[in-house]
């Protein structure tokens, strides 16, 4: 663990942004904190700098990105035809999972944290974040959950005859800072997870919280309530 403890949290909103924007964004930030304790290696105690963490909230306009474990029988059409048909990009992405999709309309959320600074442990990641977003649909009167060896957010998941996933979550994780995060579908168009199968489940539904709603929600609300549960839960100081 780090010899000084930093739970402070920088929050931004990006807005909506590029993917590649996004990406680059996030390299930046998990450099400067990796450099950071890597300086730090080199100091004596006494002189360690704390090192940053950070929540990005953004929107992107389409984009299927694709994970480490992602197989390209998965995307359902070829690229050309996503560029000219739908107007949407595809990148492979050094995060785990298969493939899924960013659009408008779906809260997309990039913690770039050095865990050392809260528990070194993946599995407590994921779970809380999963959590973070099981408690804002909550918040919205659903009831979600997860479903064992599948990660991310579901509906109807605790053995229900229409299980749909709401979530979708990809992280990566290097001398335990992170990257990548979650895509929550708040007010996405569904109809865009018609090609691809969505992070490799065929079986499964998609579903969104104006769907299950129906009615469209602030996007800025939700962040917020997500921000808020997810502080609660990484005891985050804002």
């Amino acid at each position: 663990m780090n010899s000084v403890l930093n739970k402070q949290v920088a929050v931004r909103h990006l807005g909506k942004v590029g993917y590649q924007d996004a990406w680059d964004e996030q390299e930046r930030l998990f450099a400067d904190i990796v450099a950071t304790k890597l300086a730090n290696r080199n100091r004596s105690v006494e002189l360690h700098e704390p090192t940053a963490n950070h929540l990005l909230f953004c929107e992107h306009p389409p984009v299927y990105t694709m994970g480490t474990s992602g197989h390209e029988s998965h995307l359902l059409i070829d690229e050309a035809r996503l560029a000219s048909d739908y107007g949407a990009t595809f990148y492979k992405i050094r995060r785990g999972g298969d493939i899924t999709y960013h659009g408008p309309g779906q809260l997309v959320g990039y913690p770039i944290l050095d865990l050392e600074n809260f528990f070194t442990d993946i599995h407590q990641y994921m779970r809380l974040l999963e959590e973070g977003i099981i408690l804002t649909l909550a918040d919205y009167g659903l009831t979600a959950g997860r479903i064992d060896g599948l990660t991310g957010v579901w509906l109807d998941f605790d053995g229900g005859t229409r299980p749909r996933k709401i979530c979708a979550m990809g992280v990566k994780a290097s001398r335990w800072v992170t990257m990548h995060g979650f895509a929550l579908n708040v007010n996405t168009d569904l109809s865009y997870f018609n090609h691809i199968v969505p992070c490799g489940i065929a079986d499964k539904a998609v579903t969104s919280l104006a769907a299950e709603l129906g009615h469209d929600v602030p996007l800025a609300e939700v962040a917020e309530r997500v921000r808020y549960h997810l502080g609660n839960l990484f005891a985050f100081v804002y």
